[in-house]
């Protein structure tokens, strides 16, 4: 870790575990420390990359204020993971089966289900989602297709969303989930956000960056920021256990089904969310964008890219990172440039040995557009310890 620090350009310091942060990623994070609220130090994780506004990467503490582009506009985007107890061999035998099925029976990118569909569902799987709509009325609450959530209950959506069956070092298979809460959270970032500068310029607030405008936390429109959060990382999570649970339906229902070993996700955590928590001495505003909560001895789940490893972490509570580590890798080329740059014969060798039909809609989720996840982990050593080592035999992506 190292500190970037120039008084005559920041309120406060950065604390960056990235060796590799370019220079528009620095100056965000800049921006960041120059926010009049912010408590302390700005954190970068090692897999720190540009993104609007705030790094993808970044962790700050605020007093008093939300900011909704420093959650990010897939609120409660976060990974599940589950330790399915059937030696990879097996899993190995019945990999097209097993995949066609998943493919079959969760939709991906703009994919819904008939409401019908999402009902059922639920009722099965997640009737705690009832409880969720129940909770929240659609006529005062900003939510995009709020009666369309029950269709949207068990998708995985698309970018770098996915499903993996991987292989631990015990030679056990495990099942991977990448999500989050689909266009709810993106249509509660946009108001928000509009809601934020207008509130900024009423109270003559100028903001480092106007992606950094902010809601007062004791604002009628901060308190309205903070129940649709909660109600977009509640739908994520939901969503994430919901795609877990039928994929342990569809290996049971395999000829690897005796072997199912549990039901319960391992982890389920968010990367993108903020929440009021203690650190040096204060009551504060976290704000974790592209990254998650590590405290000491808490389960995580860091990806590589689809073509590298992933690791079960523990949290080591560092104090420096406001408890925050890593979400995975972190991209070292956008989209577009990705899908310019990486060669299709690339993509297909960088898959090699792993059940994926490359093509070139996804170039921007090849390997090569991400950083090298060894490296990664080898930054935030202070941060996570591994538990678990994971590699990937098959991806489906959104």
């Amino acid at each position: 870790m190292k500190t970037i620090y120039d008084k005559s350009k920041q309120r406060v310091p950065i604390k960056c575990w990235a060796d590799d942060a370019d220079a528009q990623t620095i100056q965000q994070a800049v921006n960041v420390a120059n926010l009049p609220d912010a408590v302390d130090h700005v954190a970068l994780m090692a897999d720190a990359h540009v993104g609007f506004g705030m790094p993808i990467g970044g962790v700050v503490a605020i007093r008093e204020a939300i900011i909704p582009y420093a959650v990010g506009m897939d609120i409660g985007c976060g990974m599940s993971a589950w330790r399915t107890g059937v030696p990879a061999g097996q899993i190995a035998d019945h990999l097209d089966r097993i995949l066609h099925a998943v493919q079959t029976r969760i939709p991906v990118g703009f994919k819904h289900r008939t409401p019908r569909q999402g009902r059922q569902l639920a009722e099965g799987h997640c009737p705690e989602i009832f409880d969720l709509l129940a909770g929240t009325d659609a006529k005062k609450a900003f939510l995009s297709g709020h009666d369309k959530i029950i269709e949207q209950i068990g998708t995985l959506g698309g970018g770098n969303h996915f499903i993996e069956i991987q292989v631990d070092t015990d030679d056990v298979a495990w099942l991977m989930v990448h999500s989050g809460s689909r266009n709810v959270g993106k249509q509660i970032c946009d108001h928000f956000y509009k809601l934020a500068k207008q509130v900024c310029k009423k109270r003559g607030i100028e903001a480092p960056d106007p992606a950094l405008s902010y809601l007062p936390i004791d604002s009628r429109e901060g308190a309205a920021y903070l129940a649709h959060m909660t109600f977009a990382q509640d739908f994520a999570r939901l969503n994430r256990h919901v795609m877990m649970k039928i994929c342990q339906q569809i290996l049971e229902q395999s000829p690897v089904g005796g072997q199912v070993d549990g039901t319960q996700d391992v982890v389920n955590i968010h990367h993108n969310y903020a929440a009021e928590e203690e650190h040096y001495g204060q009551r504060v505003w976290v704000h974790r964008k592209g990254a998650t909560s590590a405290r000491t001895g808490q389960l995580g789940v860091i990806p590589g890219s689809m073509g590298t490893r992933s690791y079960i972490v523990r949290g080591l509570g560092n104090p420096e990172s406001f408890v925050s580590c890593s979400h995975g890798a972190g991209r070292v080329m956008g989209r577009k440039e990705a899908r310019r740059k990486i060669p299709m014969d690339r993509f297909v060798q960088s898959m090699k040995g792993i059940r994926f039909h490359p093509s070139p809609q996804h170039l921007d989720e090849a390997p090569d557009a991400y950083k090298d996840i060894g490296r990664v982990m080898a930054n935030q050593r202070d941060l996570v310890e591994v538990v678990t080592e994971l590699r990937p035999i098959a991806v489906v992506k959104g």
